[in-house]
């Protein structure tokens, strides 16, 4: 399958950047250069007007668009695109002065002065209403403009208001969904402490002892945050119906459940600055970015995504500036890509003389010309970018899918235990994503309430929650053949964080999963636990595995055993189980064990499942490969995390070196932080 351009009418990768020219206009010199180096650094595409506001509408009714007008003019010259950014995301002073509304209140009651960004109350008429005036009119005046490819709406929505605007909003939420008092003082369970409500205004969203309030509150910030976007599109599309919205997300960041907010983009867009610390291995850093592009491609069933923001050098806000070392930049642009990007763009393309992004990394330094060392890595990405110009609109055919729920981790850090030092939910995500990605095998990272249809394995790192109908759907998905690998904590409350009486795990898995979930042992970090695989076991897991925080006292219930625990008065009990369910079968690892366990396990799940790896043979330490493919030509990436020269067996395969064009065959030979991309032959 290939997919349409993201912009229909530049069928290239989208490069280039955030592009400030409104902080330049005293210093026009500086706005010919950017256009003179603009050809020389190979970038096509400008985020324009992101945080601009102020420059349009410098006092309140009076517009002013003519830098804009030169810049989208000087653009459409040289034939490249504006991704025009709605101003939202940092309103002027004036506004914030005249109109106290538009500015949040803090949970202590408190309204916010006028500072930062991202501090703007979303359910505020006043701002709704100056939104739309100026939204409207940048469409208005660029809806026909050549240089116009796509709209990038607001920047990194985030945040919270308990403003009475806010409050009147929650409760009307919270009777829309749940109809009566009743009906949400049974769902949340406030017989706890006397919580039970008699009035929707009594349910105030900063009293933390009722979790699913908690949980609740982080649905209708999401809720209310996809309702500002919808008004701000509104506009947008009604006078370019065409050019496709967007709107950079942040990773895994908390906040906002960004599986709904990709419902109101038509092409999702992240920001990503993966901090490169380690002198001599970065794979952790690589696995956890892979993901995150994972999910990303994910939220639209594979459709290729674009990475908004990263930085071609040092990232300012980060604990260490550690500038990225020869090979380390092509090889980030090039990991984005391989997991399903049509775009890199950067943060930012010039970088600004004062204020507190100065030291942020651009393509055009301080010094102000091309000699600098991250502008020629930028320039070669340009011209490695038109080399593979044949992967634009393929994707990533994957088996395997490993599930991430933002309700399930708001769920597990809101309850009160299990255990509270180390839930680390996302670095779980991690652990079990890993062993796939060192194994070379594509996955799609989805929510529970996607579609199985199409793989033949899918993991469940500590479901915490399991929605109506997800249950159901994993028990066909095993029936009919499909292999479940599930965590400990999977399966121990519902959709409104009420824990499942009648045994864990819950909703009908006890019988899918063929065991009984006990108790749960919240270990210290003195505590010496290991599970050691049974003998004769159908994987042939053989050895002793370190085990921590977590450890489940589980009861087979048709499961057999695969590995016990080694210690305390648990010993020989059972720690990994595998159930025979249909033509199915579900891994159940009750414990939170070393990698190099999970390594093990999911090797033997790889090809007792005959899960496809992209290259034939095992990958050396701390390289990984990935894949896109239209169905008939594949793409294979390959990337060299370790800071040394690495050969990595292909086997008999032959490919082409798409960025030398020299055949390859047997070995191919990495260089330190070094990547490859590959066409098989």
């Amino acid at each position: 399958m290939k997919y349409a351009p993201i912009i229909s009418k530049f069928p290239h990768f989208l490069h280039g950047g955030d592009y400030n020219p409104d902080q330049w206009l005293k210093h026009p010199e500086a706005i010919d250069e950017d256009f003179r180096l603009m050809d020389l650094s190979g970038c096509n595409t400008f985020s324009i007007g992101i945080f601009a506001w102020t420059s349009y509408e410098p006092v309140e009714g009076k517009f002013n668009f003519d830098w804009l007008d030169m810049i989208m003019d000087r653009l459409a010259k040289k034939g490249y695109n504006a991704v025009l950014a709605t101003p939202s995301g940092a309103r002027p002073a004036w506004m914030a002065l005249k109109y106290p509304e538009v500015r949040r209140v803090k949970r202590d009651g408190h309204r916010e002065p006028f500072h930062d960004r991202h501090n703007h109350c979303w359910t505020s008429p006043i701002y709704r209403e100056k939104v739309n005036i100026i939204n409207t009119k940048l469409a208005e005046r660029y809806k026909k403009h050549p240089a116009l490819g796509a709209w990038h709406i607001s920047n990194e929505y985030n945040g919270e208001c308990m403003c009475d605007l806010c409050l009147k909003s929650w409760y009307g939420w919270l009777e829309k969904k749940y109809k009566t008092l009743d009906n949400l003082n049974e769902r949340w369970w406030t017989y706890f402490w006397s919580h039970n409500y008699t009035a929707w205004n009594q349910i105030d969203p900063r009293d933390g002892c009722v979790d699913a309030l908690k949980l609740d509150w982080s649905r209708f910030v999401t809720w209310q945050c996809c309702d500002f976007m919808k008004h701000e599109i509104a506009p947008l599309k009604k006078l370019t119906p065409n050019a496709p919205v967007t709107t950079n997300m942040m990773g895994f960041f908390h906040g906002l459940d960004y599986w709904r907010v990709a419902e109101v983009c038509d092409v999702i867009a992240d920001d990503a600055y993966p901090s490169w610390y380690n002198p001599d291995d970065n794979s952790g850093m690589g696995s956890y970015i892979s993901m995150v592009h994972d999910m990303h491609r994910s939220m639209k069933g594979g459709k290729p995504f674009m990475l908004m923001e990263s930085c071609p050098s040092a990232t300012n806000w980060q604990q260490y500036t550690r500038l990225k070392r020869p090979g380390v930049h092509k090889r980030e642009m090039l990991q984005t890509i391989a997991h399903g990007a049509d775009g890199t763009m950067y943060f930012q393309y010039r970088k600004g003389m004062g204020s507190c992004e100065k030291f942020h990394g651009a393509v055009i330094d301080h010094v102000g010309h091309e000699k600098t060392r991250v502008f020629k890595d930028v320039a070669e990405i340009g011209k490695i970018h038109r080399k593979i110009d044949a992967v634009i609109g393929t994707t990533v055919p994957a088996e395997v899918a490993v599930m991430q729920d933002w309700d399930s981790r708001w769920a597990l850090d809101y309850s009160q235990g299990p255990t509270n030092a180390n839930k680390k939910y996302i670095e779980t995500f991690q652990a079990f994503y890993r062993p796939f990605w060192n194994s070379g095998v594509s996955v799609d990272v989805i929510e529970s309430t996607c579609s199985f249809d199409k793989y033949k394995v899918l993991v469940l790192p500590m479901l915490f929650m399991i929605k109506p109908g997800v249950a159901e759907r994993l028990g066909k998905f095993v029936s009919k053949g499909g292999t479940v690998i599930a965590s400990y904590l999977t399966g121990i409350v519902d959709e409104n964080d009420r824990c499942f009486t009648g045994g864990w795990p819950g909703c009908g898995l006890r019988k899918v999963f063929g065991i009984w979930n006990e108790e749960i042992d919240g270990i210290t970090p003195d505590d010496k636990q290991q599970i050691e695989a049974v003998k004769g076991n159908h994987l042939g897991l053989k050895g002793k595995f370190k085990a921590h925080d977590y450890c489940e006292r589980i009861h087979p219930e048709g499961a057999k055993v695969i590995a016990v625990y080694g210690k305390d008065f648990y010993a020989g009990e059972p720690a990994v189980t595998v159930n025979k369910f249909g033509k199915g079968r579900v891994y159940y690892v009750a414990a939170r064990t070393e990698d190099e366990f999970l390594m093990e396990l999911t090797s033997a799940v790889i090809k007792e499942s005959k899960v496809k790896r992209i290259l034939p043979k095992n990958l050396p330490e701390g390289v990984t490969a990935q894949m896109r493919t239209d169905g008939k030509r594949e793409f294979i990436f390959v990337f060299n995390f370790k800071n040394r020269k690495q050969k990595v067996d292909l086997g008999n395969e032959k490919f082409i070196d798409m960025l030398s064009g020299k055949n390859v065959k047997d070995v191919l030979k990495l260089e330190a932080d070094g990547s490859a991309v590959l066409e098989r032959i």
